[in-house]
């Protein structure tokens, strides 16, 4: 498995396994599947609603000698409503307390957004904070703390612009180190990752394989290549990802697409593959935000994400 690396020299697996949308007793069987199969890198989040079934799996997949605990590294995030300073270190103790860890190896926010103390999805703009209130550099103040307590050893943000990362970094003790990001053929976001590349961030796609029934599958172009290199639209998606130094968490829950992903490590896509592939950018963003606009809200497109 080939890894991206931090700038202390930390690997982290540049094919990990997603837990968005996996329902929790899917994604108990997904985990231990996919350690099973010889994935070390597991994302996660608190708003996913799983990390108890993911945790067990892990201690299970531990019990059961099937990985240790330092060959493994899991990513968390922070809730968009636990953005005030004092409530950071609860939410990342409540995720270790869920996943049986002592501590995660990286931790983001997960949006450059906050909401009120309980609300998991904004039903009004009363349940948004502007961050004229609870600003990100006082998320982020609190982020590094937790560095310094050794809950996390890596901290980063998710769904941030070129502008949100600016401002965090203005004054910021530790800078982000991963930027995790809806990447996919329809959806290339060049500017950003070569940003991220420039100020030395990492960047992690998600949703790499696109949704909305998988048409970013079918497409013409993909399908091509994938035929080219006798492997799956999937595989072929995948490699396009990594050749381009990204790293990719796919979610499945299903033990032959786990493996197919896996194996998406062992395909090579050539130059002319890589112009192609650039050759189907749509801008079409499948994770829009829009949960968190509302009219008269504290928050824009543009706070969301940017000059783009």
């Amino acid at each position: 498995m080939k890894n991206a690396t931090f700038k202390n020299g930390d690997p982290i697996p540049q094919l990990g396994l997603g837990t968005w949308r996996s329902e929790p007793s899917e994604a108990y069987r997904a985990v231990k599947e996919a350690l099973r199969i010889g994935y070390r890198h597991i994302d996660c989040a608190a708003i996913y609603g799983n990390e108890k079934e993911v945790g067990q799996a892990l201690r299970d997949s531990f019990r059961e000698g099937i990985v240790r605990r330092e060959e493994l590294f899991v990513t968390s995030k922070l809730w968009n409503s636990h953005h005030a300073p004092q409530d950071v270190e609860p939410a990342i103790r409540q995720t270790l307390s869920d996943l049986g860890l002592d501590y995660v190896d990286l931790y983001l926010i997960h949006w450059p957004l906050a909401f009120r103390k309980g609300i998991g999805m904004p039903q009004s703009k009363n349940d948004l904070i502007p961050l004229s209130q609870i600003p990100l550099s006082l998320t982020w103040e609190a982020m590094e703390k937790l560095v310094d307590g050794k809950l996390t050893r890596h901290i980063g943000v998710s769904n941030f612009s070129i502008e949100a990362i600016e401002k965090l970094n203005d004054g910021a003790r530790i800078r982000p180190e991963m930027n995790q990001i809806e990447i996919h053929p329809y959806m290339q976001q060049d500017r950003l990752v070569d940003y991220c590349r420039d100020t030395g961030l990492l960047v992690t796609a998600y949703s790499p394989l696109g949704s909305r029934g998988n048409r970013v599958l079918k497409d013409p172009v993909v399908v091509a290549v994938a035929q080219k290199h006798d492997c799956t639209p999937a595989q072929a998606v995948l490699a396009w990802l990594m050749a381009r130094d990204i790293v990719v968490i796919p979610k499945s829950v299903h033990e032959q697409r786990l493996r197919e992903n896996f194996e998406a490590t062992d395909v090579a896509l050539d130059e002319d593959d890589m112009r192609r592939m650039a050759s189907i950018e749509r801008h079409e963003r499948m994770s829009d935000g829009s949960f968190a606009l509302f009219e008269d809200g504290p928050y824009t497109v543009y706070d969301l994400w940017g000059a783009e």
